[in-house]
């Protein structure tokens, strides 16, 4: 069925100019701050027909914009088209954030604006930065109307409820009793007597529970109220309670202006409310013993899973057979369905082969999938939930002769990776300090990439998690042992192709002298990296040294777990170069 987005923008104008709204913000998220939320609150979706992962739209009277980052520019160009709604780029040096357009380009000089927001999907921050955007001139009217859309988007979904799973103490390493209690802790040092948490990882790592209320994310859509002296649960039937029960609240409350959304703070009283950042990201980014133990099963499992898988594509493509990108989805994931515990993907499987591989977080097609042909690149990011982890995987591989650019920027590219999976680093090094080590050999080639490189990674929680990050942005959250990330350097060439290599990495100490404390890498990913694509003079007898050793590692580590054609295939694909 075709859609007129443009028609959908046009209703909306018609309902600003009825209630005399100047702005309307639609955000991409939900009312818990999730970086991927339930079909019903995928608002931007359906009013522009953009599918990527972050996104936030502003219509006023004469203008529509999407407002994403450089993972989607390619993608938004194509799925924009025809709705007049224009692509404004983020993440780029001349980049003109939402408060600053609506400050200096659309109402510039007005003495007062009338911005209407979906106060149930908008975080306070956000909303204070539009506020301060603006000079003291202008009074900035924010309009809170909860469900915004309602009005228009008549067949909207309704809040999901899936079957909860509680883990125990001995799947999670330490029991919701003793998080709380130690949550408890945190409050009274803060002079306060409750917490209102509404971001639904910190929920369920509090409360040691798991749902699929949201695709890919293993998560229970509910508000949590810990007091003193109980805890208040509102999910399912009494999701909306949470609304009366904040007024029942003795004593001050703490929350986090940064995932709490501004329908609910504005309810709250002012007098009694105390803002300020969750404790519980950090402390749930440090894994215990039990789940790095569980990180390093999934992983294994999921190394099993995916040197099946890349048997079966190189085989079957070798032997003449069509297969299509989705085709290969397919396979994968019925692979990965073998291993018991395993939970459903944790993001769609982005299965690239040639130009598509250039968009960085490609949609592959269901229907009319491009053929993967013998020649040539094709990347494919995956990754599982798990009830005992999660991961995250990329593998870019040659399918045939590969043209000197295309092993160039595969070379690169693994150089970088390499780089990071083997850097020492002090104790209070930040990821934005190491993002460089991993670009270095892309800038030396005057090449470069626009999305970070590195990300947290939850225990079946979210495939993607902070505080902690590689990226050139200035996040001064310190590595520590314990943590998880991501090691994904890229190079896109728009029409041709793209490279993107990723291991999931555990820090860890690494000794103290008197310099003073180190931290090292431990790579959990067991899934060996393609040697037929690399120009191997180009490579450091250091990196060629590491790369060995890993694929070395791959092979030993699950030659007898995989049927006996997959080993001696592995066997040949992990020889030292």
């Amino acid at each position: 069925m075709d859609i007129n987005y443009a028609q959908r923008v046009e209703a909306l104008r018609e309902v600003m100019r009825s209630r005399g709204w100047d702005a309307v913000l639609i955000s991409g998220s939900d009312p818990h701050s999730s970086e991927y939320p339930a079909p019903r609150w995928k608002q931007v979706e359906w009013l522009s027909g953009f599918t990527g992962e972050a996104g936030d739209i502003v219509v006023t009277l004469d203008h529509a914009g999407l407002w994403t980052d450089t993972r989607y520019f390619i993608q938004a160009v194509q799925q924009l088209a025809g709705s007049g709604i224009a692509l404004h780029k983020t993440r780029i040096p001349e980049q003109v954030l939402i408060p600053e357009w609506l400050s200096s380009v659309a109402f510039q000089g007005r003495n007062y604006v009338n911005i209407a927001v979906d106060g149930l999907c908008q975080s306070v921050t956000f909303i204070q930065e539009i506020k301060d955007a603006f000079d003291e001139d202008t009074e900035v009217r924010i309009v809170s109307v909860p469900d915004l859309l309602d009005c228009l988007w008549t067949d909207r979904p309704a809040i999901p409820a899936t079957p909860i799973i509680k883990l125990s103490e001995a799947q999670a390493g330490e029991s919701s009793e003793a998080k709380i209690e130690w949550l408890r802790s945190f409050l009274r040092s803060k002079g306060c007597d409750n917490m209102l948490l509404t971001a639904l990882d910190e929920i369920a790592w509090l409360l040691n529970v798991r749902a699929s209320d949201i695709d890919y994310n293993p998560l229970v859509i509910s508000y949590l109220i810990v007091t003193p002296d109980e805890v208040r649960w509102f999910a399912r039937e009494s999701y909306d309670d949470v609304f009366l029960s904040l007024g029942d609240l003795q004593g001050s409350t703490y929350v986090d202006p940064s995932t709490l959304n501004y329908h609910i703070y504005n309810m709250m009283d002012a007098e009694s409310r105390v803002c300020g950042p969750s404790p519980v990201p950090l402390r749930k980014a440090v894994k215990n013993a039990t789940e790095i133990e569980g990180m390093r099963l999934a992983h294994f499992y999921d190394g099993i899973a995916m040197e099946r898988f890349l048997y079966w594509l190189e085989k079957s493509v070798q032997s003449g057979q069509r297969i299509t990108e989705w085709d290969a989805c397919i396979e994968q994931s019925a692979l990965r369905a073998e291993i018991d515990g395993f939970k459903g993907e944790s993001f769609a499987t982005i299965s690239a082969y040639g130009p598509g591989a250039a968009l960085p977080h490609y949609i592959t097609p269901e229907q009319d999938a491009p053929v993967i042909e013998p020649h040539g690149l094709y990347l494919n990011d995956s990754g599982g939930q798990f009830i005992f982890g999660t991961t995250d995987i990329t593998r870019t591989v040659p399918m045939g002769p590969c043209t000197y650019l295309e092993m160039q920027d595969y070379t690169l590219v693994l150089r970088g990776h390499i780089n990071l999976a083997r850097s020492i680093f002090p104790k209070g090094t930040a990821g934005c300090q190491l993002d460089a080590v991993a670009r270095s050999p892309l800038w030396q080639a005057k090449r470069n990439f626009g999305h970070g490189t590195g990300h947290g990674i939850g225990y079946f929680l979210g495939v993607h998690e902070g505080p902690q990050d590689i990226r050139q942005n200035f996040n001064r959250q310190p590595l520590l042992p314990g943590m998880i990330v991501s090691d994904e350097p890229g190079l896109y060439r728009e029409g041709q192709h793209g490279v993107r290599h990723e291991s999931v990495l555990l820090c860890r100490e690494s000794g103290s002298n008197e310099f003073g404390d180190w931290l090292e890498w431990e790579n959990l990913t067991l899934c060996h990296i393609d040697t037929g694509a690399i120009i191997r003079n180009l490579m450091t007898e250091e990196e060629i040294n590491w790369l060995n050793a890993y694929n070395a590692k791959v092979y030993d580590s699950l030659k007898d777990h995989l049927p006996a054609e997959v080993a001696q295939w592995l066997q040949e694909k992990t020889r030292p170069i």
